[in-house]
C-alpha cells in the first residue's frame, strides 16, 4: 500500500512539474492505469519576456527582436561584439538556438554594444509614448553613423505605432502610426 502511494505521488509530481505528459501510475502490483494531464494553458510571452529569456540563454546585447505568429526571433550580440546568436523564443518562453557565430567583426557592433539604452530600455520608452504591445525592436545603424532603435508597438486600437528611440538618451525622437493592424505581427 505504501508503494502505491509513493508511485502515485511521484506520478502527480511529474504531471505538475512536467506539464502535459502521460505518466503511468501503479495502482497495485497487478494493475496499472494511464493518467493524462490536461493541456497547459498557453501564455504568450511578451517582447520583454522574450528578451529576458534570450539573454539568459545567450548573454549579450539584443540587436533585434521580432514576433512571427507566436514565436519571437531574437538576434543577440555578445558583450565583446565578436559573437552572434539567432534564437527563437516560443510562446511558453522556451529558447531554441538557430545559429551561433563567433567570428563577428567587433568594430561593426561597437555602437550597439556601447549604447547606453538597450533594446529593453527602448521598448520601455516606446511603450511610455504609445501604450500597447511591442511587436518589433531593431537596432538601426545608418551609413552616416547615426544610430537609433526602431520599435513597433501594436496599440489597443489595432494600429501599429513606429517609434525611433535615441540610444543615448532613451528619448522617443520620432513616432507615428503606420496603419491598421494588417502587418505580419498579428497575434
Amino acid at each position: 500500500m505504501k508503494r502505491t502511494r509513493y508511485v502515485s505521488a511521484a506520478a502527480a509530481v511529474v504531471l505538475i512539474v512536467g506539464g502535459p505528459v502521460t505518466a503511468a501510475a501503479a495502482v497495485s502490483d497487478d494493475a496499472a492505469r494511464t493518467v493524462t494531464a490536461a493541456p497547459a494553458l498557453r501564455a504568450d510571452v511578451t517582447a520583454q519576456g522574450a528578451a529576458k529569456a534570450a539573454l539568459k540563454h545567450y548573454p549579450g546585447v539584443i540587436e533585434s527582436l521580432d514576433k512571427d505568429g507566436t514565436v519571437w526571433h531574437v538576434d543577440v550580440i555578445s558583450k565583446d561584439g565578436k559573437g552572434h546568436a539567432e534564437l527563437e523564443v516560443s510562446a511558453s518562453g522556451a529558447v531554441t538556438e538557430q545559429n551561433r557565430d563567433t567570428g563577428e567583426n567587433a568594430g561593426e557592433n561597437k555602437a550597439l554594444v556601447s549604447a547606453k539604452v538597450t533594446a529593453e530600455g527602448a521598448m520601455k520608452a516606446a511603450l511610455a509614448a504609445h501604450p500597447g504591445q511591442v511587436t518589433t525592436v531593431e537596432w538601426d545603424d545608418d551609413d552616416d553613423g547615426t544610430a537609433s532603435w526602431h520599435v513597433e508597438v501594436k496599440g489597443k486600437d489595432g494600429k501599429t505605432w513606429d517609434a525611433q528611440v535615441d540610444p543615448t538618451t532613451g528619448k522617443v525622437t520620432q513616432s507615428g502610426s503606420d496603419s491598421d493592424s494588417d502587418d505580419d505581427n498579428d497575434n
